[in-house]
């Protein structure tokens, strides 16, 4: 039995401590004897590797009074402990139990690496060869001192804008272990895990600070929840919080989803996630992910029918997104995410939106609805954000769609706007709609293909000198102007979310059978920017 009283140890997580030379201890010498083996630390749970041998994996330990055992056929055994600087701190023995399992308590160790220790067996008329060299090192309290700073947006206001990236320093101190790592998390609560590698996770350097860049998306106040962990796991936390103000020139891009003033493209991959993907990217490695488990209908963004090109309100500059199920039998529903200053799929619940029961004439003038007038979405075959119509705000939203072979407008779908037929000669079914959105001057112009042949039109739509627009090229698809030849068979998607490449014009982008995406110049010079996930 132990000659010490034995106490409880909590765990602790490996250490590189061993490799930057912070253990070492006296060299040990063999004499003939009795055999010791198995020597530990006995804690609660395990160590992460008992620190033997000159390759071991020191652990640590939080506690400052250890319990180290070891196993042996004498009747007693004598334990020894050295620090850091060689220092013998503990040199005692115990009487070896009926199991052959002999230990003793190591009271009043200060926090720090580098502790070796052995065991001796006793007996008469003397002592055998020792175990080999172990190592631990003592842990006892959570890092100290955890701030964060950020010189770009200062606790007491000023710096950067909503929308704009900002670095942010975190520091702490940790006598025992030392900072391994830090987790954050904006206006949320810091996942789990430890310091597995994530997102959310930032290596400490040995210094103990770290530093990250973040963008706060929306204008107001942001609060920055750190955690300071070290490497026995213990964790200090603190909350950081900011003003993040509104942005008076916020980049403006129509067709920007995410707020940095670049068109985006949105697309589903494989698994049902909706891919983002900068439209100047000269790859399809998106800048966002949204999981599949955040669309609205059936846990996928695969089959459902994704539009944006304008933003109402919410203080940004950035599109608001429709989202509808286009499958047979869908519910007639449309949900909408208005952009507050960063990309709302994932991160908000939408809105219901609502068709319009209202109708109106090209001037805006109410006019009663015809028979059989669609009062949900249900009926839709086709819906794009088409671009503004209403001269008093040009980057608005105007949704148009297909419903029994003619064309809509519903206008202003956020507000319960009013529906404004375009056409009366219901040639509009069987084509796909695009719409590139706004020139330089304002004028609008409609895409659209005809699925049969696959042959890509424009239809110019032209603003007039009182701000309304001219639809009269609407009539009939098959006047359109022929601009090129995309088959449905080799691309079943085609797409435009504006201006790409910032020469001014609108251009296309088409995801082939092989799930290539490809984007263009205009409607001509493709770039294949490689498979999608």
């Amino acid at each position: 039995m132990s000659r010490t009283t034995s106490a409880r140890l909590l765990a602790a997580c490996a250490t590189t401590a061993l490799a930057a030379g912070l253990f070492t201890a006296p060299a040990a010498q063999a004499v003939p004897g009795h055999a010791v083996t198995g020597p530990s630390v006995r804690a609660t749970p395990a160590l992460a590797g008992d620190g033997c041998w000159a390759t071991g994996t020191p652990g640590w330990v939080t506690t400052a009074d250890p319990v180290l055992t070891a196993h042996t056929t004498a009747p007693s055994a004598r334990f020894k402990v050295w620090d850091a600087t060689g220092t013998k701190v503990f040199d005692g023995a115990a009487d070896t139990a009926a199991d052959g399992t002999v230990q003793v308590t190591v009271t009043g160790l200060a926090d720090g690496p580098g502790y070796t220790w052995q065991v001796w067996p006793e007996y008469a008329p003397g002592s055998g060869a020792p175990t080999e060299t172990c190592r631990f090192g003592v842990d006892t309290a959570a890092p100290t001192g955890l701030t964060v700073t950020s010189t770009d947006f200062p606790e007491n206001g000023g710096g950067k804008f909503a929308g704009q990236p900002g670095v942010f320093t975190f520091s702490a101190t940790d006598a025992g272990s030392g900072v391994a790592c830090f987790r954050y998390a904006l206006d949320n609560v810091i996942g789990v895990g430890g310091c597995t590698p994530g997102p959310d996770v930032v290596a400490a350097a040995a210094d103990g600070t770290a530093s990250v860049t973040i963008k706060p998306d929306e204008w107001g106040t942001h609060h920055l929840s750190v955690q300071a962990l070290d490497h026995t796991g213990r964790v200090a936390q603190t909350v950081y919080t900011f003003l993040a103000p509104w942005n008076p020139n916020p980049p403006k891009a129509l067709g920007d989803v995410d707020n940095d003033g670049v068109p985006d493209i949105l697309l589903p991959d494989s698994n049902g996630n909706l891919l983002v993907i900068s439209g100047n990217a000269g790859s399809t490695t998106p800048t966002t992910v949204v999981p599949a488990a955040r669309a609205p209908w059936g846990g996928s963004w695969s089959g459902l029918q994704i539009t944006h090109k304008g933003w109402s309100g919410g203080g940004a500059s950035a599109d608001t997104i429709y989202v509808r199920d286009a499958s047979p039998g869908n519910s007639g529903l449309l949900y909408q995410y208005v952009n507050r200053g960063g990309l709302p799929l994932g991160t908000r619940s939408p809105s219901l939106t609502y068709h319009a029961t209202d109708c109106v004439d090209t001037a805006m003038q109410p006019v009663a609805c015809p028979a059989g007038h669609s009062t949900d979405f249900s009926a839709v075959q086709q819906l794009v954000a088409f671009g503004s119509v209403n001269p008093a705000s040009p980057v608005g939203i105007t949704l148009l769609d297909v419903e029994q072979g003619d064309l809509w407008l519903q206008h202003d779908p956020s507000r319960f706007g009013d529906s404004g037929r375009l056409t009366t000669t219901g040639l509009w079914n069987g084509y796909d709609l695009i719409a590139p959105g706004p020139d330089a001057n304002g004028n609008l112009v409609l895409w659209s293909r005809e699925q049969a042949t696959g042959t890509l039109r424009a239809h110019a739509v032209p603003k007039l000198a009182d701000g309304s627009f001219d639809f009269s090229g609407l009539a009939n698809p098959a006047d359109g102007t022929v601009i090129g030849s995309f088959p449905v068979a080799d691309y079943p998607t085609l797409g435009s979310s504006g201006d790409l490449d910032g020469d001014g014009q609108a251009d296309l982008y088409a995801v082939t059978a092989g799930r290539h995406l490809i984007t263009f110049k205009g409607v001509v010079n493709p770039k294949d920017l490689g498979p999608l996930a």
